[in-house]
């Protein structure tokens, strides 16, 4: 597949309309190659740079008369839907250990993995014109290009399987006013043990109406056919689109991190990675859970009634019988709690200021650290 960078497109269409500043942009672009179907590759694997180049699209370029095709991988990280809790989907505490990213993006649907080991796939349309069955079909006909004899269907539910009972590819969509786009995940050689840890949560007790993922066995392309990496996919998908759709479009090599070229591309990704974005919102929700309390003498169970609304603790009430510790301790931390976010860090700066308070006494001192450490790692 012949490859082409978005820099040098941009470079000769400045140089045939100086006097135009706004022809530095990729709507620009598009409109002076005269193309109604174009394919991009991103040169980058941040989820969050990648993420604003998609809305970048969908808000600034022109797709009444023209499709486009997105190729995308990102180093680790995890990716929920629109309506979804963090907390309720995934890790994250291992994700903070391992330094793994979430990412809330623009369309709905459930939570993914992503790692350089699966390949992104992002159809932009009219509104009109937006057909998730045909999307699908040009990703199963590549695998069966590549792979004649290979099981790969398309559900009702837009899931792409192997052979039947593996699931290789979830898709979510962004319907706009006049624009639209559907991406899907396709599984070639990603980190399944990564993949399962990170997407195990560990809060329970949660009751809330977010959108919950549906959990799937999952399987590499890679473990059915070693031939079957990345790059050789994405080719594949490249030429397929273009057969599917009657183009003749060369793979366009973009940088989403150009602002230059993409004017206020950078601000969108800022907004993506901020907290009130990625936690705050998440619709409200309530935890109602037990746990186990424990010191060298003794072990009690309490209990955590918390109310959350755009990811700040409304109210708490932490339980703790009084003959494992001082109610009054309890009340307080609950109390500090409130009106703060559903954060670790946060928490953990609280649970210190509230730590330093206690008067000399080292058993006291252990039972209140094991309470906050508690809390702390349902967040």
């Amino acid at each position: 597949m012949m490859l082409r960078t978005f820099s040098n497109l941009c470079a000769q269409s400045q140089a045939c309309f100086r006097s135009a500043r706004a022809k530095s942009t990729l709507s620009a672009v598009i409109d002076e190659t005269g193309k109604s179907g174009l394919i991009l590759k991103s040169v980058s694997t941040d989820i969050f740079e990648n993420l604003a180049l998609e809305d970048w699209i969908h808000d600034h370029v022109d797709l009444q008369n023209r499709s486009m095709l997105f190729l995308w991988s990102n180093a680790p990280a995890v990716v929920i839907g629109r309506h979804q809790n963090p907390w309720q989907e995934c890790n994250l505490q291992v994700m903070r250990q391992k330094g793994i990213p979430l990412a809330r993006r623009r369309s709905g649907g459930g939570t993914v993995f992503h790692d350089l080991g699966n390949v992104n796939l992002t159809f932009f349309t009219s509104k009109k014109n937006y057909d998730r069955h045909r999307n699908l079909q040009v990703v199963t006909s590549a695998l069966k290009g590549l792979r004649p004899d290979m099981d790969v269907r398309a559900t009702e539910r837009f899931d792409i399987l192997l052979n039947g009972q593996h699931k290789i590819s979830g898709t979510a969509a962004k319907l706009g006013r006049t624009a639209a786009y559907h991406h899907c995940t396709l599984l070639c050689s990603a980190d399944r043990a990564l993949l399962s840890a990170v997407l195990k949560p560990t809060c329970q007790g949660i009751k809330s109406n977010a959108t919950q993922s549906v959990p799937s066995p999952v399987k590499n392309l890679l473990d059915e056919d070693p031939t079957l990496d990345c790059d050789t996919i994405m080719d594949s998908v490249a030429s397929q689109y273009n057969t599917e759709f009657g183009f003749s479009s060369p793979v366009t090599l973009v940088d989403p991190s150009d602002e230059l070229s993409l004017p206020g591309i950078q601000r969108m990704a800022r907004e993506l990675l901020a907290w009130e974005w990625t936690f705050g919102r998440t619709p409200k929700f309530s935890i109602c859970t037990t746990f186990e309390l424990k010191n060298d003498t003794s072990i009690c169970n309490a209990t955590l009634n918390m109310d959350i609304k755009n990811g700040i603790i409304e109210s708490c009430d932490i339980e703790v019988p009084s003959d494992w510790l001082p109610v009054e301790l309890s009340r307080e931390f609950s109390l500090h709690l409130i009106g703060g976010k559903l954060c670790p860090y946060q928490t953990s700066v609280i649970a210190a200021e509230l730590l330093r308070t206690i008067p000399q006494n080292k058993e006291l001192e252990r039972k209140m650290y094991n309470l906050c450490r508690r809390v702390v790692f349902m967040m």
